[in-house]
């Protein structure tokens, strides 16, 4: 062990013991054999940080016990910064910095150490790890790095109130002397605030923070390492504590006051005016709400809060009157919505003002009073009688004169007048309950020259009070029957009667028989007293050769006043019945014509007779116009006819019952048998082949068959086939024009009206060329 190198903890001393039997430094089997103590030194692994010194720093020495001093040991060094941060001699093995070191930046560097064979460069010790560590000094102060600081704390909290905590970092090493010791003190703001010295935490030092006097505090907090001591370094930061609000102000109103305006006509519901109670507090410290205290402005006023801008608004509750009242006086209470109860003591949270609210005059129309709207008159009122009065005033303190008038739209038949000045409501013409019971109108009233614009309408219903005008009837033109053989006493009709009049008291009718029925022997008649009447037979039997109707007079009287009758008639006739009672037959001539054929029902007959003449009219009008219209048709088509006849004949040998001639040289054209001509001589061949005519209209007659677009109608087609080597020149006329023509066509004048225009235009054009010949 050498003798300089102290013996502490983080120094070690190695030797390489070398002896006999122990193999020699280097040797393989001493490196892979058994335990050897290895022979390193080096005197120190510490090198303070921010050496500033310009000579290289001494850091230690590596040395081997089998270094004799000749050189012939060469020591080297790998690792961190070595050859770079760190040097070694190779001779003597010292160890020297190179750099300034910096301890935050690397605490410490690892390398390993060899001794090698100067000659061989082998290995002459296994090679060796060690450490070198940077040795701390203080050379950083204290920082915030989680600034920067914002705390709140509420105002009027007690004193030692948490607010926040800072908390400052020292990049020195804790594990090394006291230079990363930190502790706190506050720099300024400590009249409000004080910071624990070990922990950072900063607390209120005063009771009576305020923020309606200070919302906010700029407190500056200052770490100290070194624990604090002489020589330490230190860092700062700010802190900004907010106070934040509680409720300790209660609502006020200002002094200064405007009182609100509003007209009279203002309608429920309009807004007059605005208050607002001033608060100190802030947030939902300022909710308040507001209420009427007084009585009259309960009534008249409405106050809700504008939770926007925490205004009451002041609204009409009932409509307001000038001339009742000029100025209303309103008190007006504000109160917060939340109040805290830590506070409560400092006095009332709430607060009342009086607002006087003016009422300005307008210039209103009249008003009608009483508002009665229901009037009563006799229909049988005499025209120019009074219904009654309206009275309409001016609420103005003028108290102007009023015209009246009434509207003529709901009174275009003018039944009523009014009195312009007075308002007398009289009738214009004589009422008649029956049309109508009930009129409606509309009366006008307005100040004395103002325009019609500003005047002011009422609704008034007048009902027509019935008079007893009109007679009681009949209900319906009763007609009854009775059989011939009916007993004395048999119930045959009974009778009820109507009344257009409708009396307070209700109807009460009374019936008899007319005074020209006293003579009356046959029937009777019974008032019920329940407004009918019975009608019975009042004989034995009765003879309808005799007397087939009988016509009874009723006479019905009303109850007035003044009492009205009329007189009707019931018509009974006599009836042949069976057995059983059931009518049989009646005389019923002038039964049917009366009973059945009332006026109306004889128009609805006539009527029904009338359209049935004019429908027969107009069905034969078409058909007469369709036939000529087929006739003309009939004209027009040029078409050969078929002409069917009946009769078979008696075979083919029968040449008798029918004229084959007729048939082979003209019968094709279908004309009829008297009007039928002989074709011309040419036309005519004894030898011709039916069979190829055959052949060809069969051939003809499916195309026609096949094809779409024929005519939906059937027709029979003539062809000028003249068949195969047929020595007749052609049928067609284009080559007549000629007058070499010598071909004679005054036969197509006999061949009936069809041919008319073909015998005219072929018989008639020969004619002239011959004229013109001659």
């Amino acid at each position: 062990r050498s003798p300089a190198r102290p013996a502490a903890a983080d120094h070690r001393a190695v030797q390489l013991l070398e002896g006999p039997g122990l193999g020699q430094p280097g040797d393989p089997a001493l490196l892979a054999g058994g335990r050897v103590k290895r022979g390193w030194v080096w005197n120190q692994f510490f090198v303070v940080e921010e050496y500033t010194g310009t000579e290289p720093l001494y850091v230690g020495k590596i040395h081997s016990d089998s270094d004799e001093g000749d050189g012939s040991i060469k020591y080297t060094i790998s690792g961190e910064g070595a050859g770079t941060i760190f040097l070694i001699d190779e001779i003597t093995g010292d160890i020297h910095a190179t750099e300034r070191l910096d301890r935050e930046q690397k605490t410490f560097y690892t390398l390993r150490a060899q001794a090698r064979d100067r000659q061989t460069d082998q290995l002459l010790e296994p090679e060796s790890e060690f450490i070198i560590k940077v040795q701390d000094i203080n050379d950083s102060e204290p920082r915030f790095l989680e600034g920067p600081y914002i705390g709140s704390v509420a105002e009027l909290s007690p004193i030692g109130t948490s607010v926040m905590q800072v908390m400052a970092s020292d990049a020195d090493d804790p594990t090394y002397g006291s230079s990363a010791r930190v502790v706190y003190s506050v720099l300024e703001g400590e009249q409000h605030f004080t910071v624990d010295s070990k922990t950072g935490v900063i607390r209120t030092a005063v009771a009576d923070l305020d923020r309606e006097t200070q919302d906010r505090y700029e407190v500056v907090i200052r770490a100290t390492d070194m624990a604090g001591q002489l020589g330490g370094l230190s860092g700062s930061t700010t802190v900004t504590i907010v106070v934040t609000d509680v409720n300790d102000n209660p609502p006020r109103f200002p002094q200064s006051k405007s009182w609100p305006l509003i007209v009279e006509t203002a309608p429920v519901g309009t807004a007059i005016g605005r208050v607002k109670a001033e608060d100190s507090d802030v947030g939902e410290n300022t909710d308040m709400t507001y209420q009427v205290k007084d009585e009259e402005g309960v009534e008249m006023f409405k106050v809700t809060t504008d939770s926007n801008t925490q205004e009451a608004v002041i609204t009409v509750q009932k409509p307001l009157d000038y001339e009742s009242k000029k100025v209303h006086t309103v008190v007006v209470e504000a109160l917060n919505k939340f109040v805290d109860p830590r506070f409560v003591d400092l006095g009332t949270f709430r607060d009342q003002t009086i607002v006087r609210v003016s009422v300005l005059d307008v210039d209103e129309p009249p008003e009608f009073r009483p508002p009665s709207n229901l009037m009563e008159v006799q229909e049988d009122a005499h025209v120019g009688s009074v219904v009654g009065v309206v009275t309409a005033l001016d609420p103005d303190t003028a108290n102007h004169p009023v015209r009246y008038a009434i509207d003529r739209s709901t009174d275009m038949e003018r039944i009523f007048d009014i009195d312009a000045n007075t308002g007398a409501i009289v009738t214009g013409k004589v009422l008649d309950r029956e049309t109508a019971g009930w009129h409606n109108i509309t009366v006008l009233a307005m100040e004395a020259g103002e325009v019609e614009g500003s005047c002011v309408e009422a609704s008034l219903r007048i009902r027509i009070l019935d008079v007893n005008d009109n007679p009681p009837e009949l209900a319906t033109p009763y007609e009854a029957a009775v059989c011939e053989d009916a007993k004395p006493g048999q119930l045959i009709q009974t009778i009820s009667v109507v009344d257009r009049d409708e009396p307070q008291s209700g109807h009460r009718f009374y019936f008899t028989l007319a005074p020209e029925a006293t003579n009356n022997h046959h029937f009777s008649l019974l008032d019920i007293k329940d407004n009918t009447a019975a009608v019975h037979t009042q004989r034995m039997g009765f003879n309808r050769q005799e007397q087939d109707v009988y016509l009874l007079p009723i006479l019905v009287v009303d109850s007035g006043p003044p009492a009205l009758s009329s007189t009707g008639t019931l018509t009974i006739r006599i009836c042949g019945c069976d057995s059983n009672g059931a009518i049989q037959s009646c005389n019923s001539t002038a039964y049917v014509v009366s009973a059945t054929l009332s006026p109306g029902a004889l128009i609805a007959l006539l009527v029904c007779v009338l359209i049935l003449v004019v429908l027969i009219l107009l069905i034969l009008t078409l058909k007469r116009h369709h036939k000529s219209h087929l006739t003309s048709e009939d004209d027009e088509d040029m078409r050969d006819n078929v002409i069917k006849y009946n009769d078979e004949g008696g075979g083919e040998q029968d040449t008798e019952a029918y004229d084959m001639s007729a048939l082979r040289k003209g019968g094709l054209g279908g004309n009829p048998a008297s009007e039928l001509r002989a074709l011309p001589q040419w036309v005519q061949s004894p030898d011709l082949d039916f069979s190829v005519f055959r052949d060809y209209i069969c051939r003809k007659v499916e195309q026609a068959d096949e094809d779409l677009s024929v005519p939906p109608y059937d027709s029979f087609q003539t062809y000028a086939f003249e068949g195969s080597d047929s020595p007749v020149p052609s049928l067609s006329s284009i080559n007549t024009w000629s007058s070499a023509s010598e071909q004679d066509f005054s036969y197509l004048g006999g061949w009936g009206p069809r041919f008319r225009q073909l015998a005219a235009l072929y018989a008639g054009r020969r004619g002239e060329e011959d004229t013109e010949e001659s």
